[in-house]
C-alpha cells in the first residue's frame, strides 16, 4: 500500500509509505492520500490529522523515475473539472496533469476543515515541500533538510507555489535561486516551521501537539483554519500561485521546444547528483 492509515484516539495518522524511494509522490500515491484524508475528515471521531513519511524521509518530491511511475496512467479526477491528460498531447497533456495531481489536489488538502501536521524527518524536497506545505503546522526533526531545486530544470518553483507565503520572499528567492538545500533550524528562522525536534522525539512531540489541538472545539478549529486561508488568499497566495502556475508551464513548454525534455534531461539521478 502506498499510504498507510490508522488513528490513535482524535488524531488519524496517515503515513507515505514509499520509503524504497524516499516516499516520492506519483499519481497512486495521490489518490491514496486523497483518500486517507477523506476518511479522516468523515470520521466524526478524528480531530487532528498527522502527514507522515515512512523510513528515513519525508519525501523526496514527485516520482520523476521510478518503476512505478505513473504519468501515463488515468485516475479519476477528483480536484479539477478538466479533462484526462492521457490521450492529449504536448503542453495540453501536461497542464490537464499537473493542474489535476499537483496543484489540484493540493488545493483540495490545504481546504481539509481538520488542523493538519506534517511530521517531517529527511528529505522534504520539491513535491515534498508542497505536501508539507498544505499542513497547518510543521514539526520537523533536526535532520530535516528541505529544498526547492527544480530551478535547475529550468522551471521557476514547483506547481504548489507557495514559497513566498511559507518562507517569506527573500528567502523564498535564495531557496528558488540557489536551489540549495536549507535545513530545519533555517525553516524555523525563517517561520517555515513551528518546531523543531530531536530525530527521536520527532513522534512523541507531534502527537502531544496534535492531542493539545485536539482539545479544542471542532468547528471553531474548522473556522479558524478557515479564517487564516482566506487571509492567505487576501494576501494574493491564490492568485500568486495561478501566475506561478503558468509560468511553470511555460518552462516545460520552452524545455519541450529548445531540448526535446520537458525537463531539461534533468532526471532524478542529476537533480540528486546537483543537490549541495
Amino acid at each position: 500500500m502506498t499510504v498507510l492509515y490508522e488513528t490513535r484516539g482524535p488524531i488519524a495518522l496517515v503515513t507515505m509509505n514509499r520509503p524504497r524511494y524516499r516516499n516520492a509522490q506519483n499519481s497512486a500515491m495521490t489518490y491514496a492520500l486523497d483518500d486517507a484524508f477523506t476518511r479522516a475528515v468523515d470520521d466524526p471521531d478524528v480531530a487532528v490529522i498527522v502527514l507522515a513519511g515512512a523510513g528515513d524521509h519525508f519525501s523526496a518530491g514527485h516520482d520523476i523515475g521510478t518503476p512505478e511511475r505513473d504519468a501515463d496512467t488515468a485516475f479519476p479526477r477528483r480536484a479539477v473539472s478538466w479533462w484526462d491528460h492521457t490521450d492529449r498531447a504536448g503542453a495540453d497533456r501536461r497542464f490537464a496533469r499537473e493542474m489535476e495531481v499537483y496543484l489540484g489536489m493540493c488545493r483540495r488538502w490545504r481546504e481539509i476543515p481538520k488542523p493538519s501536521i506534517a511530521m517531517v524527518q529527511g528529505a522534504c524536497v520539491a513535491g515534498g515541500l508542497m505536501l508539507a506545505w498544505v499542513c497547518d503546522l510543521i514539526v520537523a526533526a533536526e535532520d530535516a533538510f528541505f529544498a526547492d531545486p527544480v530551478l535547475r530544470m529550468g522551471i521557476p518553483g514547483v506547481e504548489y507555489f507557495a514559497h513566498p507565503w511559507a518562507l517569506g520572499p527573500r528567502m523564498a528567492r535564495e531557496a528558488l535561486f540557489t536551489g540549495d538545500r536549507f535545513g530545519a533550524r533555517r525553516a524555523y528562522e525563517v517561520g517555515m516551521v513551528n518546531r523543531v525536534v530531536p530525530r527521536e522525539e520527532l513522534e512523541a512531540q507531534t502527537f502531544a501537539l496534535a492531542g493539545r489541538i485536539a482539545e479544542m472545539p471542532p468547528f471553531g478549529l474548522a473556522l479558524a483554519k478557515r479564517a487564516i486561508n482566506l487571509c492567505e488568499d487576501q494576501m494574493g497566495m491564490r492568485a500568486g500561485m495561478d501566475a506561478a502556475f503558468g509560468l511553470h508551464h511555460l518552462a516545460h513548454a520552452h524545455n519541450a521546444e529548445t531540448s526535446d525534455d520537458p525537463l531539461a534531461g534533468m532526471d532524478a539521478a542529476a537533480m540528486k547528483k546537483a543537490a549541495r
